[in-house]
């Protein structure tokens, strides 16, 4: 306002303008309170962060879980659809996990276990108990192996969606319960480490009509 119109204001008014004009230069943040503020927001960001990695790496492992399972379902309804054998293969190629659903010996279109869901390398293992088509490694051990898919594994279905001659190895000592076909997949214990963690999700095929089940965690390793 000009000097003309403050002196038209009454003492009243002009107190009240100076009250507002002296209201206005305190509005906004020190520098040591956006400072403060930015140091709470990083400390709840560090609390959350681990929390949210880890519940973001179990996602990722499900969707992993859900993909192999679907593949066996896949194998197993075009067996029974079209009236012939239908394998799925695994492997590990430069260390990504890898699938492949074929019909015939040859195993042919290999897929990177999870690209389609934003899977990237490395984030997650893939192993078996499998040593041959449709047997596992019941004659050496029992354990799943996160090592052999160097060389594909394959389960073939018949044109019945069955597995014939199957082996599913020995039940443990002290269980009545067979090992079956396991296929797992596993988060690694760190970035770019081959070694699984205790985070599992698998399929288990345990009977010659070709039944699955899905498990996760310690129910994954034999016993």
């Amino acid at each position: 306002m000009n000097q003309y119109t403050w002196k038209l204001l009454s003492p009243a008014n002009q107190r009240d303008s100076q009250k507002r004009l002296s209201d206005s230069k305190d509005n906004g943040f020190t520098l040591l309170e956006v400072l403060a503020a930015v140091f709470m927001v990083g400390i709840l960001a560090a609390i959350a962060a681990p929390g949210w990695l880890g519940f973001v790496k179990r996602q990722r492992l499900n969707k992993a879980g859900d993909l192999v399972l679907a593949a066996l379902q896949e194998a197993q309804r075009e067996a029974k659809k079209n009236k012939r054998d239908y394998s799925v293969s695994f492997k590990t190629n430069s260390g990504i996990p890898q699938i492949s659903v074929y019909s015939g010996d040859t195993p042919n279109n290999w897929r990177d276990l999870g690209e389609d869901v934003g899977i990237q390398p490395g984030q997650v293992l893939l192993g078996t108990n499998l040593s041959n088509s449709n047997t596992n490694t019941a004659s050496t051990s029992n354990s799943v192996d996160f090592n052999n898919l160097t060389t594909e594994k394959t389960i073939t279905f018949d044109h019945m969606g069955t597995l014939p001659n199957a082996n599913f190895g020995t039940p443990p000592s002290g269980s009545t319960e067979t090992p079956g076909l396991r296929i797992v997949v596993a988060i690694p214990q760190s970035t770019n480490s081959t070694t699984p963690s205790n985070d599992r999700r698998c399929v288990i095929i345990e009977t010659l009509i070709g039944g699955m089940r899905t498990a996760k965690d310690d129910d994954c390793e034999i016993n």
